[in-house]
């Protein structure tokens, strides 16, 4: 397709035009069960009424106040994500790599602030995906990422998934801090062991660094808790998050303690658009939906009665899949060595389901965290008719 549109998306041959709850609509009329929900935005599915009135009368008022002056929701914002979590103080920008290469901006001057200007470098785990930024690909270090934007920027040291010695061995005199994703997404949905997290904290802890939680894909309910950091009981001091937090309306957001928030002091940092009243008034209303009684357990319900069908998927199909995975509405399938992960995304396209692949040779499945148990069992009807064809097709023999 000859287009304006810079082709730097490998895009499906479907072009979509409206959204409701958990479907999507395309230009044919034919719908599509959405269990990608927008890669993890679409929290509370597509064109939730309160998301929809909250929009609505906000656009009618004023769409754009300069962070110049106060802006009353952005308040109201920061004091419910901070009432609910470990943090103190609130940035808001527009994206997940913006609230992740702030996490790293903020590692660096918490250091220089407390006399350590020597310490500026920031440990990730192998797997990772903080983002496209410069900064944050050589914080994921994934070669197929880097290859061609070099030289990769400094200040970025790695480590094995899961290994704790080796962390350890990477911590220097120039650490500053430590980032990591509870549950890693675009990695193929590989859950952290809870202990590891513990670990991470208590090394931080005694070496004075920083330990940095990337939950724009985990945050905002996905794993069955308002934030995944917390199946291990650890606080972190700063925390990334986007995505869900929008609903599908960009916005993005920094979180820390009084004590590192102290270092960010004003002209340090900023954004035109970040905490904008349109993007304010949308992530008040996920959070409206999102922190009623109920909700999680809907999650943790649907989201095992979703776990238990990929699994039984896996037993059925065993030449395609090796496993399922995840934690919440944050689920994955693994597909077996010389299967193609997005071979099954785009049968499961044609049958009318929209899934997204990832790293690990994985299916992702994250759905609106709104699904019912209607929607699991369409979508596990959906996955026996594509592996079923797969099948008839040699596939997987």
């Amino acid at each position: 397709m000859n287009t304006s549109v810079m082709k730097t998306y490998g895009r499906y041959n479907v072009t979509f035009e409206k959204g409701e709850g958990s479907y999507l609509f395309d230009t044919d009329g034919r719908r599509y069960l959405d269990f990608g929900s927008g890669i993890a935005v679409n929290s509370v599915g597509h064109c939730h009424p309160h998301l929809v009135e909250a929009l609505k009368k906000q656009a009618e008022v004023f769409w754009h106040c300069s962070n110049l002056y106060h802006i009353p929701d952005q308040q109201r914002l920061a004091d419910r994500l901070t009432a609910n979590s470990f943090a103190d103080a609130v940035f808001f920008n527009n994206s997940g790599n913006e609230a992740v290469e702030m996490m790293a901006k903020i590692a660096r001057k918490y250091q220089f602030e407390n006399d350590h200007p020597e310490r500026y470098r920031v440990i990730s785990i192998q797997g990772a995906f903080h983002g496209r930024s410069l900064a944050m690909l050589a914080a994921g270090k994934q070669e197929k990422q880097l290859n061609g934007f070099g030289p990769v920027v400094d200040g970025f040291d790695q480590v094995a998934f899961g290994d704790l010695n080796e962390m350890r061995a990477a911590i220097t005199p120039e650490t500053a801090a430590i980032m990591f994703e509870p549950v890693q997404g675009e990695g193929g949905i590989r859950v952290m062991d809870l202990d590891y997290v513990k670990a991470l904290r208590d090394l931080a802890d005694k070496l004075g660094l920083l330990l940095m939680a990337d939950e724009v894909q985990t945050g905002v309910g996905r794993t069955g808790k308002l934030f995944a950091h917390e199946w291990s009981g650890v606080k972190p001091d700063v925390m990334a998050l986007a995505k869900g937090l929008g609903g599908g309306f960009p916005v993005g957001a920094t979180l820390a303690t009084a004590k590192v928030a102290a270092a960010m002091t004003p002209g340090t940092h900023g954004s035109t658009f970040g905490g904008n009243p349109l993007a304010m008034a949308v992530a008040n209303a996920v959070l409206d939906v999102v922190l009623a009684n109920g909700f999680m357990e809907n999650v943790m319900t649907t989201g095992k009665k979703l776990h238990d069908g990929m699994t039984a998927l896996s037993s059925k199909y065993p030449t395609l899949f090796d496993e399922a995975r995840g934690i919440g509405m944050h689920l994955g399938l693994k597909c077996k060595d010389g299967i193609v992960n997005n071979d099954i995304v785009v049968k499961a396209i044609e049958k009318g389901m929209l899934i997204v692949p990832g790293g690990d040779n994985v299916i992702r499945m994250i759905p609106p965290l709104t699904i019912t148990e209607k929607h699991v069992n369409e979508a596990m009807t959906i996955m026996e008719k594509t592996c079923d064809q797969l099948i008839a097709q040699g596939v997987g023999r």
